[in-house]
């Protein structure tokens, strides 16, 4: 009787998501072989048929349980972290998590030829806010080397150097608002440089915070004089927080302050009393409640559910040079907004992204702005689940909106070709194909219709809309 030789098979350990080989023999007699050219005999075949299956089950089972425990280390290098964090979630919770991104046929697509890298080494910058999460923690869960590429996530003060480094070619991708790369394109605020929106980064995501003192003060009518933070001139907090004020009579140019605020520096400025509140991403709003020295007055999910916040994109000419590689970028981010917008991995994606080096902040903050379930500072703990999405279709009537707003306050002078500006700005069409190859699903469309605080955006009537309103900036 002839003896192979000795093989491994790996499995994952439950308490360390490491692989561990167990030894695998098979004694196999010499005998005559069957006419359908398999090694067993005639008699053998209906069973040895059988076998096979069960055996091919079980090998597809183990490439499977490999490719998993290989994701996980790979995620996980550091042994110590890889421990601890299977024990606070549990191996099959993870398991779960990847799979519902990262399916063994999705990882087999990913692993065929799709050119060759033109730039393997790249720099992305981020605000440390939640709305980068997919952009963040494509890094600490190995979304970027999964595609070959070797990223560095780099924290930056604000979003006037979020701009500039864009713009001196020291960043190769970078987190926007959403309205910036419109704004980079037409040359507002800066010298023109087309810019594109790649994807939606978040959806929602932002509140209206104000200090303690002003919990008798929740009609904006009474707002007269306040002095309001936004992260920058061309965000829809800016946007967002004119549209709402102004809804209430208020004109934001005359009534109220509104002055260009860090994010990180917005809480420190709510305590020192040099504003009165924000408009603000999160978890600047959550931090305020948990430093006990403001309140969310409201969510802007209120104001427009599932509008635009952040967007991840990159030059033109970025993507003239490296189209493989931006494509690459474009599947890790993709793949990683995919697990954030899954309500059963928030918990692990807010340990993975409060350490220092991403968000900095206290990990129960960063829970309760992913999960939903919130203490609001006056006294109620909130329960809303899509408090912040990470839908990443960069719907063109966004954009549109987005220039109507522009126009109405001033920002952008004259006549405006909504259509041909959204669609070369905004990359619907590469990021429906990308969902596409990637399996995830794709809606239809391109120029869906809005409510905005119960009043409809249609984006065919554009022109009209930015003119229609009582309360904006004199022509």
């Amino acid at each position: 009787m002839s003896r192979l030789p000795a093989t491994s098979v790996p499995s994952i350990s439950s308490d360390t998501g490491s692989q561990t080989y167990a030894p695998y023999d098979a004694d196999r007699p010499l005998m005559l072989r069957c006419s359908c050219g398999q090694d067993h005999a005639p008699a053998d075949h209906g069973k040895a048929v059988a076998q096979s299956a069960s055996l091919a089950t079980e090998a597809e089972a183990l490439s499977r349980e490999f490719v998993e425990a290989s994701l996980i280390k790979a995620i996980f290098p550091v042994d110590s972290v890889r421990r601890r964090f299977l024990k606070a979630v549990g191996a099959n919770t993870a398991r779960a998590a990847i799979a519902s991104v990262l399916p063994v046929t999705a990882l087999q697509a990913m692993a065929q030829d799709k050119g060759a890298l033109e730039k393997k080494d790249l720099k992305i910058g981020f605000i440390p806010i939640t709305c980068a999460t997919p952009l963040i923690m494509a890094h600490p869960m190995g979304f970027y080397s999964q595609q070959g590429l070797n990223v560095e996530v780099v924290k930056t003060a604000g979003w006037a150097l979020i701009r500039d480094k864009m713009l001196n070619k020291e960043y190769d991708a970078t987190h926007f608002l959403s309205p910036m790369p419109l704004a980079m394109s037409l040359g507002l605020g800066s010298n023109a440089a087309p810019m594109h929106v790649a994807t939606i980064q978040n959806t929602n995501g932002q509140a209206i915070t104000l200090a303690n003192k002003h919990k008798d003060k929740r009609d904006p009518k009474d707002w007269k004089g306040f002095k309001f933070a936004v992260p920058f001139d061309y965000s829809m907090h800016n946007f967002l927080l004119r549209y709402y004020v102004a809804e209430h009579g208020l004109n934001p140019d005359t009534d109220i302050q509104i002055r260009v605020v860090p994010p990180p520096e917005m809480v420190a400025n709510l305590r020192a009393g040099n504003i009165d509140g924000y408009l603000g991403p999160d978890p600047f709003n959550q931090r305020a409640v948990y430093e006990e020295i403001g309140f969310i007055h409201l969510l802007t999910k209120d104001l427009w559910d599932g509008h635009p916040c952040c967007a991840f994109g990159t030059s033109a000419e970025f993507i003239q040079q490296n189209p493989n590689t931006f494509a690459a970028l474009y599947r890790a981010v993709l793949n990683s907004a995919a697990m954030a917008r899954k309500a059963e991995n928030r918990d692990m994606i807010a340990k993975a992204i409060a350490p220092a080096q991403y968000l900095n902040q206290p990990e129960i903050v960063i829970q309760q702005v992913l999960t939903g379930r919130f203490a609001d500072g006056l006294g109620k703990v909130q329960n809303v689940p899509n408090r912040a999405d990470f839908d990443p279709m960069p719907w063109q009537s966004m954009a549109v909106w987005m220039m109507t707003q522009m126009q109405r306050w001033g920002y952008l002078q004259g006549d405006v070709n909504y259509k041909q500006i959204a669609e070369k700005v905004f990359l619907l069409t590469d990021a429906k194909k990308q969902m596409a190859a990637l399996g995830q699903s794709v809606p239809e469309g391109s120029y869906p219709k809005f409510k905005i605080m119960g009043r409809e955006f249609d984006p065919a009537k554009a022109a009209d809309y930015a003119k229609s309103f009582k309360i904006r900036k004199a022509a």
